[in-house]
């Protein structure tokens, strides 16, 4: 089974590198990897005590960064690597302000490649997020007594772990993984019964993360003018099926205020032709003299403001739960208090079937019905509060998922 894998990594090495003469996303990967034996070359030394999260995207490194950040206040002196698979979370990262010293793609699994990347520092500890497992790294971080966890891991049915082939897999794991922090209890049931043992429940990490969002300042410019004091939608993450149910509300309900910001920026066009009275962000911050609340729908043509947007929300729709692309982070607006709507495809987000059975969210098969459960909704101000308080709720009595791990850590 090992020969098959290299094989497997091989092939995935090979494709992506076909694929990025035409993808700009996998190109960034692929360049991207051959600069990261240099950046770890550049900022760590053989002897410099490191504490590594591996995460494959944004929202897997949005899991892990409360524990990244209780670890680095536990050992102020270590230097903190994170990485990447995925451009989507590396490009997000990287640009921003972070607690990490090196920031980069991991490189491709094979052997010699991890030997070489791992030799350049002091590993002490290793954490991945979810379930990306690279199993060559996994085996020389063992090779080299770094504690490895796994942190909010979430095992599900259709895994390789549970198929006929899957033994070499969950040997992997079992000789390698120090301990797995489960976000559920179905997860760890699961991971028990084919022999992961060295494992525990300790829920989302994500729910520490969206906590904190409820502390900052919160403010974002022209929001309440724009607003009026009138009931908002935020439109998180939107896709075309959300884009479908904005125009449907908009159509019934005038004296609504909608917010859109779409998960590409390349929508914008798109969203200025389906709305064309509607303000760009970049209008009312270029436009002083612009009457912004004159206006119903409002698109946000930048990043980085939606989970502050979903502050002035009195309902979020969430995109990416219409089809199969994966719904986007709901818990970022049920913190705040605002019922999420979203579709009916999130298998792997165990939080929205938690929302939707405590009444703080609901899906739908389709966007007729999403947008007209909407509509009703701001007609029901005692159902709209009830939705409301129970969202909120869902997020306060979370258990503080990251201390659970840090101690467990510290103990081992």
């Amino acid at each position: 089974m090992a020969i098959l894998y290299s094989i497997f990594v091989n092939l995935l090495i090979f494709g992506m590198k076909v694929l990025s003469l035409f993808n700009d996303k996998t190109k960034k990967g692929v360049e991207g990897r051959e600069q990261s034996l240099d950046i770890v070359k550049s900022v760590f030394s053989p002897l410099d005590k490191v504490l590594w999260m591996h995460a494959a995207s944004l929202g897997e490194y949005e899991q892990g960064l409360p524990v990244l950040e209780k670890l680095k206040k536990n050992f102020p002196n270590y230097k903190v690597l994170i990485t990447f698979f995925s451009p989507s979370g590396y490009e997000n990262v990287v640009k921003k302000k972070h607690i990490a010293d090196a920031v980069c793609y991991l490189p491709f699994d094979r052997k010699s490649i991890v030997k070489e990347f791992v030799s350049q520092f002091d590993c002490e500890l290793f954490f991945t997020v979810k379930y990306d497992y690279w199993y060559n790294l996994l085996d020389e971080l063992k090779r080299k007594n770094v504690k490895t966890f796994v942190i909010s891991a979430l095992f599900y049915e259709r895994q390789s772990f549970f198929t006929t082939y899957g033994k070499w897999f969950v040997k992997q794991l079992k000789q390698n993984i120090t301990w797995f922090f489960h976000q559920t209890q179905h997860s760890y049931v699961l991971a028990k019964n084919i022999g992961l043992l060295n494992s525990s429940v300790t829920g989302d990490t994500r729910f520490d993360r969206v906590k904190q969002l409820r502390l900052r300042n919160n403010h974002v410019d022209f929001v309440e003018e724009f607003i009026n004091g009138k009931k908002t939608i935020v439109f998180g993450s939107s896709w075309q099926a959300e884009e479908k149910i904005a125009k449907i509300i908009s159509g019934k309900n005038k004296n609504l205020k909608i917010i859109i910001a779409p998960h590409d920026l390349k929508r914008v066009g798109n969203l200025k032709e389906i709305f064309p009275s509607a303000i760009l962000y970049s209008e009312l911050k270029n436009s002083p003299t612009l009457q912004p609340s004159n206006s119903q729908t409002l698109i946000i043509d930048s990043i980085g403001l939606l989970s502050k947007l979903y502050s002035y929300a009195d309902v979020a729709i969430v995109g990416g739960g219409f089809h199969e692309a994966g719904l986007h982070n709901i818990l970022e607006a049920a913190t705040f208090g605002v019922p999420v709507i979203f579709g009916n495809q999130y298998k792997k987000n165990p939080e929205a079937d938690q929302l939707i059975s405590v009444n703080g969210g609901k899906s739908f098969e389709n966007e007729n019905s999403a947008a007209h459960f909407v509509s009703d909704l701001f007609k029901d101000e005692k159902i709209l509060l009830e939705m409301s308080e129970n969202a909120e709720q869902f997020v306060v009595k979370q258990p503080d998922s990251s201390e659970l791990i840090l101690q467990k850590i510290l103990s081992l």
